[in-house]
């Protein structure tokens, strides 16, 4: 069973062009992806600064990317994180959300997802506030789905160090509160999970009382850490058996547009063959199609330094590889040319501001 497919572009640093985002959408549509939603942490004024109208520029830019989307047959979203807002829910605050709302409606949005990551998750009552938001957003937005990001979208330890302890029983309540037809995301076991599977799911879906709409942060390379690495290979640990087990799956794509097209369609094979999928020859074939014959073959020899040695390591290959790659006339080549040149480092000064 193929699950709906879709890239959510949720990662820090360097933000796609509306140029690339469109063209990605063009690319993946035919193989089965039916969504785009777009969340990049570089645009404050879904974030930080969420208050505040966007520029011109970009609000034609996303109107611009929602028709273009649409009439590739997917449904276009957008992922707003009105930073803290159920600390004081206030009337100043419902105002600004309502001329918030009234953007989206204007550019044309058929998600609304409602972003509480990346906040501070140890207050009182929660889920009961976060539920009471969504609610009110319910009723207002002209988006046909709503997807709620809980402050605790993942098994993983990691968010109650960063953001507190996470409240006993906060999904259950959550799950339990929220109206049935409001999505939940999820991402797994881990913040970054290696695989799915469907008895976790299955636990899951008991505990929101709904199946999980899955962010799968694969091949995003966002972080200090994870910007040393270009994630090519193609998707393991996502067995065809989970679909039965999830509303939707979206991608978290990586920093390179053209680049995560690669693994993106490999997803989608995974589905279709279920047990028949080999993940090496899906990568062989997605990298065929997204860079031609003979880039694909360059790439796929290299994978050992580009998906596994990491940036700062590579030492004299670098150089060999910028080489390399300078060599071949295609956007897929020029993105692995400016990563060995650092155009995606991400550091924590930029995380901590977006």
């Amino acid at each position: 069973m193929t699950p709906e497919l879709g890239i959510i572009e949720g990662f820090y640093g360097k933000p796609w062009t509306w140029a690339e985002r469109e063209e990605t959408a063009a690319c993946l549509a035919p193989h089965g992806y039916r969504f785009y939603h777009f969340a990049p942490k570089a645009d404050l004024f879904l974030r930080r600064r969420w208050q505040e109208q966007h520029p011109a520029d970009d609000a034609a830019g996303l109107a611009s990317l929602s028709r273009k989307c649409r009439s590739l047959g997917m449904r276009f979203g957008v992922g707003l994180s009105p930073y803290e807002i159920y600390l004081d829910f206030n009337e100043g605050v419902r105002d600004a959300l309502k001329r918030k709302l009234a953007f989206l409606d204007e550019i044309g949005i058929d998600d609304l997802a409602i972003l509480f990551d990346d906040m501070r998750g140890d207050v009182p009552d929660l889920a009961e506030k976060q539920v009471e938001i969504a609610h009110w957003l319910k009723e207002r937005s002209a988006a046909t789905r709503l997807l709620v990001c809980p402050s605790y979208y993942t098994d993983d330890p990691v968010l109650d160090r960063i953001f507190g302890k996470r409240p006993e029983g906060y999904l259950e309540e959550l799950g339990q509160r929220l109206d049935p037809s409001i999505e939940i995301l999820w991402t797994g076991e881990e913040v970054c999970s290696r695989e799915f599977t469907p008895g976790h799911l299955a636990r899951v879906t008991k505990q929101l009382r709904r199946k999980p709409f899955l962010w799968d942060n694969y091949p995003v390379n966002d972080g200090p850490r994870m910007s040393q690495y270009l994630y090519l290979r193609a998707f393991t640990g996502r067995p065809a058996s989970i679909g039965a087990h999830i509303a939707a799956h979206g991608v978290n794509p990586a920093s390179q547009p053209v680049l995560s097209r690669i693994p993106a369609l490999s997803l989608a094979e995974s589905y279709r063959l279920g047990d028949a999928y080999q993940y090496g020859h899906a990568l062989q074939e997605a990298a065929a199609t997204v860079l031609g014959a003979d880039l694909a073959r360059r790439v796929v020899g290299d994978l050992l330094l580009l998906h596994d040695t990491g940036l700062d390591r590579l030492g004299d290959a670098a150089q060999k590889l910028r080489t390399r790659y300078a060599a071949f006339d295609h956007p897929g080549a020029r993105e692995i040319v400016a990563w060995l040149d650092g155009a995606w480092r991400i550091t924590q000064e930029i995380m901590d501001t977006q």
